[in-house]
C-alpha cells in the first residue's frame, strides 16, 4: 500500500538540500509512504498518485521523534519522592533501590504490559523510535529478563546493569558480575552498553572496564556523565567513543571542547531538571561550541516520569536557550545521531516513513503552545499508529 500525505502547509525534511534553513523546509509539499519507506517528497501540485490519500489540510509534518534515552522495564512507580522533592522534604523510600524490589517482583507480563503502555503513549505524541535501557533488575537473571523483554518492543537496547551498585554487594564484586555473567546473558539482546559514571555509582576507572568489556562483547558505548556535578564521564565517553554522553549537566570548558572535536552526541534530557529542580544543561553553550545536541525523555519513574518529546522540546527552547529549529532538531536528527541512525530523524527518499502531522501550521508551536495536544496523526515504519480509530483499522 502506498499514501500520499498532501496539503502539508511548512513540512520538515531536517536536510537543507531539500528546503530552506538547517531542517529543510518546504512550503505546500507532499510525501508519498510506500511500504515502510518514504518514495516521494515535493511540491503538493506534483505529487504522484497513491493508494490512499491524507489531506494534511495546511498543518506542519515532522519526522517523528527520536528518544534515545529511556528507562522503561519497570514496575511501580515513585510519586510519593517527587511530591517529597517539590515540597523539599527529605525522602526515604529507597529511590532507585524502590523500583528495582518492585522490577524484580514484577512478572514478565507486567514488565511487559507496562513497557508497552509507555511505547504506545510515546507514539501517541509522536515518538517512533524509542532507546530502551535495563537497569532495574541488577541481578543476571533479572538484567537479562528487562533487555529480552525490551527487545520485543523497543527501537534500540541498551545494557545497563551498571545503574547502582546493588545493596548487599561490593562496587568491585558487582563490577566484576557486570563485565562476566551479566554481559554474556545480556549483550545477545541489546546493541548498546551504558554506565551511570557519577560519585554515588561507578567511578572513571571502573566506567572504563565496564565499557571494555562491553565492547569486547560487540557492544557500543553510550553514557550517563556529568548529571550531579562535574566529573570524568564526558571525556571518558569522547575517548571511548561513545555514541552520546547523555545528561551534559554540568561540563567544564575541557568537557565541550571534547565534545566539539568528537562524534559523540551531547544528549540532553531537560525533564530532570524540570523534576529534580536541578540545573538545566547549557545547550546554547555546546552548540555554540559546534558540539551535536541531541534531546531525550529520559522517561522513568524517579526523576523523569514524561514521555512527552513536545514537552521537552518546549522546555529546551524555554530553559535550555535553544531555538525552535535547534531544539526540534535535537529531537529528530540529533535523536538519531545519539543512535547513529541513518534512516530515522529526517523526511527524505529512502528514510523509513516515520512521519508525524502537528495540529498546527508550523513547527514552532511546540514551543509556542506548550502543553497542549499537538499530534494529529502519526505513521511508524509506513503504518498508522495514531490516532487510534485509524490504527485499529490498520490491524495495528
Amino acid at each position: 500500500m502506498s499514501t500520499v500525505i498532501s496539503n502539508i502547509g511548512e513540512l520538515v525534511t531536517n536536510d537543507p538540500a531539500l528546503g530552506e534553513g538547517p531542517l529543510g523546509l518546504v512550503r505546500d509539499a507532499a510525501v508519498v509512504i510506500d511500504g515502510d519507506r518514504l518514495a516521494w517528497i515535493g511540491p503538493a501540485t506534483a505529487a504522484p498518485p497513491a493508494d490512499d490519500a491524507y489531506d494534511a489540510a495546511g498543518r506542519a509534518v515532522l519526522p517523528g521523534f527520536v528518544d534515545s534515552h529511556a528507562h522503561l522495564v519497570f514496575a511501580g512507580e515513585r510519586a510519593a519522592e517527587f511530591a517529597a522533592r517539590m515540597s523539599g522534604q527529605p525522602y526515604t523510600g529507597g529511590g532507585i533501590r524502590t523500583t528495582v524490589e518492585r522490577t524484580r517482583a514484577a512478572s514478565d507480563e507486567e514488565l511487559r504490559a507496562n513497557l508497552a503502555r509507555l511505547i504506545a503513549e510515546m507514539a501517541r505524541q509522536g515518538t517512533t523510535t524509542v532507546e530502551c535501557k535495563s537497569g532495574y533488575g541488577l541481578t543476571v537473571a533479572d538484567e537479562e529478563r528487562a533487555v529480552r523483554i525490551a527487545a520485543e518492543l523497543a527501537d534500540e537496547v541498551t545494557f545497563l546493569g551498571a545503574h547502582i551498585v546493588p545493596a548487599g554487594m561490593e562496587a568491585a564484586d558487582y563490577v566484576a558480575l557486570v563485565t562476566t555473567d551479566m554481559l554474556a546473558a545480556c549483550a545477545p539482546y541489546a546493541r548498546w552498553i551504558d554506565v551511570f559514571c557519577e560519585h554515588v555509582a561507578f567511578d572513571a576507572e571502573q566506567t572504563r572496564d565496564i565499557l571494555a568489556a562491553g565492547i569486547r562483547a560487540g557492544l557500543t558505548p553510550r553514557l550517563h556523565a556529568n548529571q550531579l556535578g562535574p566529573g570524568p564521564g564526558v571525556r571518558l565517553a569522547v575517548a571511548c567513543g561513545a555514541a552520546s554522553a547523555d545528561h551534559c549537566t554540568f561540563l567544564s570548558d575541557a568537557d565541550v571542547d571534547a565534545l566539539a572535536a568528537s562524534d559523540t552526541v551531547a544528549t540532553l534530557l531537560p525533564g530532570v531538571e524540570f523534576s529534580t529542580r536541578q540545573p538545566y544543561p547549557d545547550a546554547r553553550r555546546l552548540l555554540d561550541a559546534g558540539a551535536t545536541v541531541a534531546i531525550a525523555t529520559d522517561c522513568n519513574p524517579g526523576s523523569c516520569y514524561t514521555t512527552s518529546m513536545a514537552f521537552c522540546v518546549a522546555l529546551a527552547v524555554r530553559e535550555m536557550h535553544m531555538t525552535p529549529a535547534e531544539a526540534v532538531w535535537a529531537a529528530t536528527a540529533g535523536g538519531a545521531r545519539a543512535l547513529r541512525r541513518t534512516d530515522v530523524g529526517h523526511l527524505g527518499v529512502g528514510a523509513r516513513a516515520d512521519v508525524l502531522v502537528l495540529d498546527a501550521p508550523s513547527y514552532i508551536h511546540l514551543a509556542y503552545r506548550p502543553g497542549v495536544p499537538h499530534v494529529a496523526a502519526v505513521w511508524k515504519a509506513g503504518r498508522g499508529v495514531w490516532p487510534i480509530s485509524w490504527a485499529d483499522k490498520s490491524g495495528l
